[in-house]
């Protein structure tokens, strides 16, 4: 079959024909028919530090996908062939405390789809059948191959309570931009979102953010002032990684506001500890998402309305990987999403 590869340990990706792989016991074959291209996909193509770190070579990327059920290995119930499905990219050990205690989230011997194995970038992929979502209900392919992402923003957006509290997402990636809709859509007032691109502010003004401030040209405190905040915003979401956008965040804050963080720094930085305690502000960090709370929650959305097209800005034949992934490299796009069915 065809898959996408990290064949050397060098920059570069490489379409190769590797051997179909077969589902062993408690495993489902999947037929890949769309993936999105993330930004842990982008570092490992460019082969920086971090991926030089976490990927040993051959390696078949791709942790976001959608696809359908080609077929079961023994003991797997309630998946049949031909299931829509969406698969949970993070592989947990099943016997440590927090998986017993069903926080498989919080596991620490997690091996990531696409980085510590064979990911989905590829015409099969095989996932333990825990690992699987059946999409029960009608879903556009796009949308399906684009779970994971979804989840994260998800799994940050409702880490607090968002009935009525004034909001500032600060980074306006795709995960931003989702997190944004999630938020208008459960009951925001106001929600705001920074970044740097005038194009992806644009993106983040179609999937419902009522205010777009691009940080290069004004300060977080301008957006207080356009919406009349006089004690500034109840929850963040800080979704860059950047230092400036969370001690940005923490001095627009009202008194016991609370954050939560996806965003993943590329280096240790200093914030304002003093501001952070004085003003009780509760601070909580996002990895992935809730097994499987957080799938039911998208899906719940997607069934009541939430509008998650706006995100999703160029779709390419998985032969046309190369003009996709520099596509989804610039600060322009949103999701781009590779299409495996040709």
């Amino acid at each position: 079959m065809k898959a996408l590869v990290k064949q050397h340990a060098e920059p570069g990706l490489w379409l190769v024909d590797v051997p179909e792989p077969e589902p062993g016991p408690g495993d489902v074959l999947i037929r890949v028919l769309r993936t999105g291209i993330c930004g842990t996909d982008l570092h490992i193509r460019s082969w920086d530090t971090w991926a030089r770190g976490a990927v040993s070579t051959p390696r078949v990327l791709g942790h976001e996908f959608a696809g359908e059920v080609a077929a079961l290995g023994p003991d797997v119930e309630d998946i049949a062939v031909g299931d829509l499905v969406s698969g949970e990219g993070h592989l947990v050990c099943g016997r440590c405390r927090n998986c017993l205690a069903g926080r498989r989230h919080l596991c620490r011997s997690t091996i990531g789809l696409g980085v510590g194995r064979d990911g989905a970038f590829a015409e099969y992929v095989v996932l333990p059948a825990g690992n699987v979502w059946v999409h029960r209900t009608p879903v556009d392919l796009d949308i399906a191959a684009i779970f994971d992402p979804f989840g994260n923003a998800v799994h940050t957006a409702l880490s607090f309570p968002l009935v009525g509290e004034d909001v500032l997402i600060t980074g306006a990636g795709p995960i931003g931009i989702m997190a944004a809709a999630v938020a208008r859509h459960a009951g925001a007032r106001h929600v705001a979102i920074t970044d740097v691109s005038d194009a992806r502010l644009e993106i983040a003004r179609k999937a419902g953010a009522d205010l777009t401030l691009n940080v290069s040209e004004h300060p977080v405190a301008e957006a207080q002032r356009r919406l009349g905040l006089k004690e500034g915003f109840d929850i963040g979401l800080e979704m860059s990684g950047r230092p400036e956008a969370l001690r940005e965040m923490v001095g627009n804050m009202t008194h016991g506001g609370r954050i939560a963080l996806l965003g993943l720094p590329a280096e240790e930085f200093a914030v304002d500890w003093s501001r952070i305690v004085t003003s009780m502000i509760t601070i909580k960090g996002i990895y992935g998402r809730e097994m499987f709370e957080t799938w039911y929650a998208m899906t719940v959305l997607l069934e009541a309305g939430l509008d998650l097209s706006p995100v999703i800005t160029g779709t390419y034949g998985y032969r046309d990987h190369q003009a996709a992934f520099d596509e989804a490299a610039t600060a322009r796009s949103g999701k781009i999403i590779l299409d495996w069915t040709g």
